[in-house]
């Protein structure tokens, strides 16, 4: 691979990090709306020993259950993302509405024991800019290329962006006491479909990796505390990437596929929640969330058989904090309301700002509703809406080529919004 494709190929990927199924919609691109009852109470669930939506949340939960669980469900995303630049406002062209999984089973083995399995799709985000979204500034230097792509358009400017993760979680809960249970378990992430395309190419690929987690959760009167920590993890991708080739654009095909691979980190989280009973009716959560957004410094993208590192950029993305507040109110011994506020840090700065993750502080607002059916059947139902504060790009760094992230070449006012959806069915027996 030459010097020009290989710089493109790492442009390709580097520009934009990761994506996953479904949206982005906390802070970076995580997903942590992994259940109903989380969708209500904007995620401030890791100290709640009552729901079983708080399994995905916090395992050691599942030890205060004295029965076994299934909940089925799914989330629906509307996102909203576009940007104004110097050639006019642009709106991401990606789907209407996505589909992520939510599912949790927690079986019990006996009075001490409990053993359950979660899939979710802990992160993710889709954007597709169309080509001539991000325009070439005047006294940059560009890479010519012949029609049909405009000359004056940056290579490597991020178009589609999708990556397709799930979390398959089993995870094993031992009640110590009346007062506290502990969990530990895995994170079995599976990229099952890669795509990161550019006016420089095009890279898909597929690959796994395996995390861990651990959780404890006490519970003392009306107070219960609960931390759970999830470790950082490499994804190893592998695939094709397909380069535009200088002869072969002109007639809109791509050059012959070349193998290649990249590790993609995502990061660590620690979550630490506090809850009080009030009354038997109502009940107040505090979360504090860390994610470990550093572990997202760098991507190199090396070459399959040769080992070559072939290019390495830099991301320096920054830890970040969450904050999140939930309310429970039982209004009938068979229906609960929920509601919930959280305010998600970007761990993105302006220094390597990239379109394909147009992020910024955002503010999630929640509501929710659990009704019982009877012989242990409920159905659970969740609205979010997300909103991420404007941000505005205006980089005194200029487009020289290679690495697009946080150059002038991205400059424009950035909005996004998101409405989110999600239904579970829950039995218990």
């Amino acid at each position: 691979m030459n010097q020009q494709i290989a710089r493109a190929a790492a442009t390709a990927i580097a520009a934009g990090a990761l994506v996953a199924a479904g949206e982005s919609l906390a802070a970076g691109f995580s997903l942590p709306e992994v259940s109903t009852a989380g969708i209500g109470l904007a995620n401030a669930l890791v100290a709640n020993p009552e729901e079983t939506g708080a399994f995905a949340y916090n395992p050691a939960a599942m030890g205060f259950h004295d029965a076994s669980s299934v909940a089925l469900g799914g989330i629906l995303i509307g996102p909203n993302f576009s940007v104004r630049t110097a050639s006019g406002q642009h709106d991401s062209q990606g789907a209407d509405w996505t589909a992520a999984p939510m599912i949790q089973a927690a079986l019990r083995i006996n009075a001490d024991w409990r053993i359950g399995l979660g899939i979710t799709a802990p992160f993710g985000l889709e954007t597709r800019w169309e080509d001539g979204t991000f325009p070439a500034l005047s006294g940059t230097v560009r890479i010519p290329v012949p029609p049909p792509l405009d000359p004056n358009v940056p290579r490597g400017q991020p178009t589609t962006s999708k990556l397709e993760i799930l979390d398959f979680s089993p995870t094993v809960a031992y009640r110590v006491n009346d007062n506290l249970s502990l969990s530990g378990g895995l994170d079995i992430y599976w990229v099952k479909d890669a795509q990161l395309d550019s006016t420089a190419g095009r890279l898909s690929g597929d690959g796994a990796d395996v995390g861990f987690n651990l959780s404890a959760l006490y519970r003392y009167e009306a107070w219960s505390f609960g931390a759970a920590f999830r470790s950082a993890s490499t994804v190893g991708l592998e695939g094709d990437y397909r380069p535009l080739s200088q002869t072969l654009v002109a007639i809109g095909r791509l050059a012959p596929a070349q193998d290649a691979k990249v590790d993609v980190d995502l990061p660590w989280r620690m979550q630490l929640g506090v809850r009080y009973a009030v009354t038997e009716a109502l009940a107040v959560e505090l979360d504090w969330t860390r994610t470990g957004w550093s572990s997202f410094s760098k991507l190199e993208i090396e070459g399959t058989g040769t080992g070559e590192t072939i290019f390495t950029d830099t991301n320096d993305w920054k830890d970040s904090n969450a904050y999140r507040l939930g309310i429970t109110y039982q209004i009938r011994p068979e229906t609960q309301l929920r509601f919930g506020y959280s305010y998600d840090e970007t761990g993105q700065e302006d220094a390597h700002f990239s379109a394909r993750v147009p992020d910024n502080d955002r503010h999630l607002f929640g509501i929710g509703i659990a009704q019982l059916l009877g012989n242990g059947l409920s159905i659970e139902a969740g609205y979010m809406y997300v909103k991420a504060n404007d941000r505005t790009i205006s980089s005194s760094t200029p487009y020289r080529g290679g690495d697009i992230n946080g150059t002038d070449a991205l400059d424009g006012d950035y909005e996004m919004d998101a409405h989110l959806i999600g239904v579970e069915i829950v039995k218990v027996f």
